[in-house]
């Protein structure tokens, strides 16, 4: 097969959502029709033992949430899938912010009984900066919720989404018997007990009343006739274009846990979903179809199999063929390296790749070389931009409760941080370690991997800091001045970048105007 016809091969997308919209369901169940698995696994579950294969970290499995985003790659319909299934958790919406920009498109899963919800509309904002498609799915139908038309209104206010719906539900909760699908002209008859089967697929036009009457009733056709009439009336017909250029979002609806209405949607996905597309530099915007082999880090992940300590560097492959055991050039280190194991994945489990292509997402066994945000090329200086980093708005001090484990305990803060979890500060005086996250939860998550992959103890310490700032100074005297009269503030970064620590927003303002020779920074890259 040749290059183009490799890269046409390519859809790459995540899943986002609210915490228990059912996204990672959802991605398990995409996994069961590609045949990546054999059984579905659940969230949380008192009868099923095993657990989803993109939740694979001990942590993940214990609370029933995703504290990271999983890379998984299967084949299906001719195409080679390639599904980021990301935290929905706000704690964690660095991770997924970044892996927004390794994606081509987005499939965003609504709970049909809570409707659109907070993060839901945060996640989309971001899809939506980068014109990113996106395909909505919602979800839980089994269950009572809201009308179908009023969470189509939701959609389009809260996120901004001009929709038009490929399928539709018939009845709901109780009462659900099924999804027509528009799209086909083909209705899916629901079956409560067939939860890794798909249930029968009927080819009926709308208008064939007694057909309809036949197999859901009298009263649900009538009702889903007129329902039908009003789609077709008020929304838009689904125009492919549209849908590439972000301007319209097909929904679908379904129940992930009953294995329902999630092939019709994976069928339309496969059909329409784009291709890999350009990406920005600082420098000039890169085609997939070039020649030449780029690709950036989005994110980096420590451990992912505990009994190896490995540590993965994640990259998207932007243009050309990715090779192994072939030199390539990193730009920041100015140096060329070369990768004799290079990974694809499902989830935790990995296998070596010879080749990779634009849109494939290859893992890097990396020994510390490589920080989120960096390219690969075959010579060229790459900056690809629109990967983001946050400021923390949460500080801790933190403790060795185990002074024997100095060392893991150093080697564990170090490499999460390099995860880009959460940021490390050292006090510039008393050279105390301080933690900052963007949310609680992370402080949790850090606590437990720290001990179950690395063995070291730690506890927390509160700490009143408002926000942290990156200072520089072209005058070196203000520079020095700054750090004598405010050094019980300051801190150094992980880098060696010095820091201030802000107690408040009235101290911010007040430092600002005591010292304009100073410029703060909201992010370390400046």
């Amino acid at each position: 097969m040749g290059f183009i016809e490799e890269i046409n091969k390519r859809k790459t997308f995540a899943i986002v959502s609210h915490p228990d919209a059912g996204k990672t369901t959802l991605t398990e169940k995409l996994l069961l029709f590609g045949g990546a698995i054999q059984v579905a696994g659940a969230v949380k579950s008192n009868k099923i033992k095993k657990t989803t294969t993109s939740d694979f970290m001990e942590i993940e499995k214990q609370r029933g949430i995703s504290v990271a985003t999983s890379v998984m790659a299967f084949d299906y319909g001719g195409k080679r899938i390639n599904i980021l299934d990301t935290p929905g958790h706000k704690d964690f919406a660095e991770d997924t912010y970044r892996t927004l920009s390794a994606v081509d498109s987005a499939i965003v899963v609504i709970d049909v009984a809570k409707g659109v919800e907070e993060q839901t509309e945060k996640l989309v904002k971001v899809c939506r900066m980068r014109q990113i498609p996106i395909i909505v799915f919602i979800n839980k139908l089994d269950r009572e919720g809201l009308d179908g038309f009023d969470l189509l209104d939701e959609v389009e206010t809260k996120l901004g989404l001009s929709v038009t719906p490929l399928t539709w539900p018939v009845g709901m909760g109780q009462r659900f018997q099924g999804v027509y699908n528009i799209y086909e002209s083909n209705l899916n008859l629901f079956d409560a007990h067939g939860k890794q089967s798909i249930g029968e697929v009927v080819e009926i036009n709308e208008s064939e009343t007694d057909k309809l009457n036949e197999h859901i009733g009298e009263a649900a056709t009538v009702e889903l006739q007129e329902e039908l009439h009003t789609i077709s009336e008020i929304y838009d017909k689904f125009e492919l274009s549209d849908y590439i250029s972000g301007n319209i979002s097909p929904v679908f609806f379904g129940s992930a846990v009953n294995n329902f209405g999630v092939k019709e949607m994976l069928d339309c996905f496969v059909e329409f979903a784009p291709n890999p597309l350009p990406r920005e530099t600082e420098q000039r915007i890169i085609e997939p179809t070039e020649n030449k082999f780029t690709g950036f880090v989005f994110k980096i992940h420590a451990n992912i199999d505990p009994k190896h300590r490995d540590r993965i560097a994640f990259l998207r492959i932007v243009s050309g063929i990715f090779k192994r055991n072939t030199n390539y050039y990193h730009k920041r280190i100015d140096k060329k390296l070369k990768f004799s194991n290079p990974t694809s994945f499902m989830a935790s489990k990995k296998s070596i790749v010879e080749e990779a292509y634009p849109g494939d997402i290859v893992g890097l066994y990396d020994t510390g070389n490589f920080k989120i945000g960096d390219s690969l090329t075959e010579g060229e200086k790459l900056d690809f931009i629109g990967i983001p980093n946050f400021s923390p708005e949460q500080f801790r001090y933190v403790l060795n409760a185990n002074p024997m484990k100095r060392k893991q305990m150093d080697k564990g803060i170090i490499q999460l941080m390099d995860e880009g979890v959460a940021q490390l500060f050292t006090t510039y005086d008393t050279e105390r370690k301080i933690i900052g996250t963007v949310g609680a939860l992370q402080f949790e998550v850090i606590q437990y991997r720290l001990e179950h992959e690395y063995g070291a103890s730690v506890t927390y310490e509160p700490l009143r800091i408002h926000k942290a700032f990156w200072i520089h100074s072209e005058e070196e005297k203000a520079l020095e001045e700054f750090k004598k009269r405010r050094r019980r503030d300051l801190a150094y970064d992980k880098d060696g970048k010095l820091v201030f620590l802000a107690e408040s927003a009235w101290t911010v303002k007040t430092i600002k105007d005591n010292h304009p020779d100073i410029v703060f920074h909201e992010k370390s890259e400046f």
